[in-house]
């Protein structure tokens, strides 16, 4: 049981096993701050697939800028990766189709050559989109290809071991990896030596980012120490810039004003499976959850709603908000909010600093989600 607060401000309680769809009149909201989620290493597997805001999304779907030729051209390579990926490879010969992709893109087909595509570009330009779209259009059961953000690949390393990761998805079609950053030298190595095993065993690689492969880390630790690892990752990949403005904000109004506190708890209550938490407590319990388990967390939510939304301190914090931001996002669950603006939460000097791509990121993803909580707050 935890504490949330009522239209007075008094705390009251909200049970955390209540399950979801299933609020009675005048029950109080859930709360995350409640939830102390579990993830077993099976669901980790089974649940790599895109999520669920791009169940539906295919090439077709994409709609290139006309202004952009990049984005276009980044249609037309991946859709030819697909079909690449596709192909049954000959008798011997691992990635056969692959090979000929690469020959037919200006690539080479040498025993070394990239076995993956890199999409580098600004947030809001539809990487993940594309990312998704060519899990679907990937022909290969469900069973043998794997989506996941960079930070869930990471902890499925953790849940199972280098070894049994590397046995439970060499044996895939594809791996699509999103979000792709490097926040510290271990996890370089890690990467560095994943990605190589998975390609010997001809795995198709795919990773989105707003950072070039080459410059993976800096900002963020000593690079240049991990030089050789950078460069490997850099190795699997042809990298493909996809340029463009956030399609998020494209032709829509600022971001909606925070509503008052009693609005808030107003909206928490008549929203079935809402949940309803003091933003600082919120921040403090996502120290005491694993970032690849925020999905679980937010699991049968209809709305987050969040009272109190302030600065956020320091960047440990910030980083942990942002994977929950991304979350939210791929759930496409409305914010309703009082307190400061989503792009007053991180602070200059992040704003500037070796992470800047991400809360840039999490600002525009909170600001999308924040319309559709206005649109709530006023239905």
């Amino acid at each position: 049981m935890s504490s949330s607060l009522d239209s007075h401000g008094s705390a009251r309680r909200s049970d955390p096993a209540r399950p979801a769809g299933a609020p009675g009149e005048g029950s109080a909201p859930l709360s995350l701050t409640a939830r102390e989620p579990q993830v077993p290493a099976e669901r980790l597997v089974a649940e790599m697939v895109p999520p669920p805001r791009f169940d539906s999304v295919r090439f077709s779907t994409y709609v290139p800028d006309p202004d952009r030729p990049s984005q276009s051209e980044a249609v037309r390579v991946l859709a030819s990766f697909a079909e690449g990926i596709g192909e049954a490879p000959r008798s011997g010969s691992a990635g056969g189709g692959l090979k000929r992709w690469f020959r037919r893109g200006g690539g080479t087909a040498r025993p070394d050559a990239p076995r993956g595509v890199y999409l580098d570009g600004g947030y809001g330009v539809g990487k993940t989109h594309l990312l998704a779209s060519l899990w679907h259009a990937t022909e290969a059961p469900p069973e043998r290809k794997a989506f996941g953000t960079f930070v869930e690949l990471t902890h499925l390393v953790g849940a199972l071991g280098f070894q049994q990761t590397v046995r439970t998805l060499g044996g895939h079609r594809l791996l699509c990896i999103d979000e792709f950053e490097l926040d510290d030298p271990g996890d370089t190595v890690l990467v560095s030596s994943l990605l190589s095993r998975l390609a010997e065993q001809g795995v198709a690689l795919a990773a989105t980012s707003n950072t070039l492969p080459g410059k993976l880390g800096e900002g963020r630790f000593a690079a240049a120490d991990f030089l050789r690892e950078i460069q490997g990752l850099s190795a699997h990949f042809r990298t493909l810039r996809i340029d463009g403005e956030d399609y998020r904000h494209r032709g829509l109004p600022a971001a909606p004003a925070p509503l008052a506190e009693d609005e808030v708890i107003r909206v928490a209550n008549l929203t079935p499976d809402a949940s309803l938490d003091d933003f600082p407590a919120l921040l403090t319990h996502l120290a005491d959850v694993h970032p690849s388990r925020y999905g679980a967390l937010v699991d049968g939510l209809g709305a987050v709603c969040l009272s109190g939304v302030g600065p956020v301190p320091d960047q440990s914090t910030a980083l942990r908000l942002v994977v929950l931001a991304d979350r939210l996002y791929d759930r496409e669950l409305p914010v309703v909010a009082s307190g400061a603006p989503f792009d007053e939460l991180f602070g200059q000097e992040m704003l500037e600093g070796g992470y800047r791509k991400k809360y840039f990121r999490a600002i525009s993803r909170l600001t999308s989600l924040a319309r559709d909580g206005a649109r709530l707050a006023s239905g």
